[in-house]
């Protein structure tokens, strides 16, 4: 594809998404109930995003309703998280209506990361997506979907916009925690997170107390297991095909002994290994059930990668869940790294 086939085809994404977001705008304008979706097991953009549109329309008199999948029963928001909802708008996933008037699923790659509330996207008088996963099939009754933006949050900014939300230290909060994980502290990406970020402030948004809560504390007995977990990494550099590959195993007891934020805050650390393009964190859930964690320097399109092993992501952050053992699951992933390499695909 050449430069102005590119043009061409940014052009129409952004022609899709300006009506997309217009479109999920009216919808939710003439909303009398709304229930707004994060994934299963939320990261910051997921519920940032779920919540900073859950309180515009909380504020403009809609009865909303803010929730994310399970895969059984009931569980609590992240601990790290909880503090972006103020006014209580999280509700447990057993208290979403079946059938919502409108459903609103955000930063979710595939239905099926709905868990037990992916249902709930057919049974919704309408359904709006709003994504930014390279990997998403696209689904819902409007698709605010664009891989090109850093993270959901910038789209739902957009759709505040197009409401006419004003911004302010709350909802700034929301949309500020998104944007700042997704694109690992703004390593990633072009302007559009730095202007947001830039808004987000000039609305009164403290940074440092909230980040300091996102990423930046942990107990102290963490310290210790974190240790035997990178202790523990090894370096492959023959795989892929000589670009090298790090990965590490967070095993079952560490993952019961302490919050998600912990566990999914390893990958952080062992992809900073200069030896490696691509890395790989075995986090182990059950005995024989492992979700991985996938980076890359860009060399590689982890996504893609994930993609074929039943999961998704992005090009430089993806992740799948697997059954096997540890050592029948790293095989699985040594092979589709080599073969996507040696295709002469990223």
């Amino acid at each position: 594809m050449g430069p102005d086939d590119r043009d061409d085809a940014d052009a129409a994404i952004d022609r899709a998404v300006a009506r997309a977001v217009a479109e999920a705008a009216a919808a939710l304008r003439d909303a009398a109930e709304v229930v707004v979706l994060g994934h299963v097991s939320p990261d910051a953009d997921s519920l940032g995003s779920a919540l900073a549109l859950g309180l515009a329309l909380h504020r403009r008199g809609v009865s909303v309703r803010v929730s994310f999948g399970v895969q059984g029963e009931d569980e609590p928001a992240p601990e790290s998280l909880r503090a972006l909802d103020p006014e209580g708008l999280l509700v447990p996933a057993s208290a979403v209506p079946e059938a919502p008037e409108v459903v609103v699923a955000c930063d979710t790659a595939d239905q099926h990361r709905l868990g037990v509330l992916a249902g709930r996207v057919d049974a919704a008088g309408c359904a709006i997506l709003v994504d930014h996963h390279a990997s998403n099939p696209g689904f819902g009754t409007i698709r605010v979907l664009d891989p090109r933006a850093e993270a959901t949050v910038l789209l739902v900014r957009r759709i505040l916009a197009e409401l006419g939300t004003p911004l302010d230290p709350v909802i700034g909060r929301c949309l500020y925690a998104g944007l700042a994980t997704d694109t690992v502290g703004f390593r990633i990406g072009g302007p559009g997170p730095h202007r947001l970020a830039a808004e987000l402030v000039e609305a009164g948004v403290e940074v440092e107390p909230l980040m300091r809560e996102l990423v930046d504390s942990h107990p102290f007995a963490w310290l210790g297991a974190l240790g035997g977990i990178l202790a523990g990494a090894e370096l492959e550099p023959g795989v892929p095909a000589g670009r090298g590959t790090v990965h590490a195993t967070v095993p079952l007891d560490v993952v019961r002994r302490f919050r998600p934020e912990e566990v999914e805050s390893v990958v952080d650390h062992v992809r900073t290994a200069v030896e490696a393009e691509v890395t790989v964190v075995l986090k182990q859930v059950a005995e024989t059930r492992w979700t991985v964690s996938l980076r890359s320097r860009g060399a590689v399109d982890v996504a893609a990668v994930a993609v074929g092993l039943g999961g998704g992501g992005h090009p430089r952050a993806a992740g799948f869940t697997r059954d096997g053992t540890r050592d029948e699951v790293l095989g699985t992933i040594r092979e589709a790294l080599t073969t996507r390499v040696r295709s002469g695909r990223r």
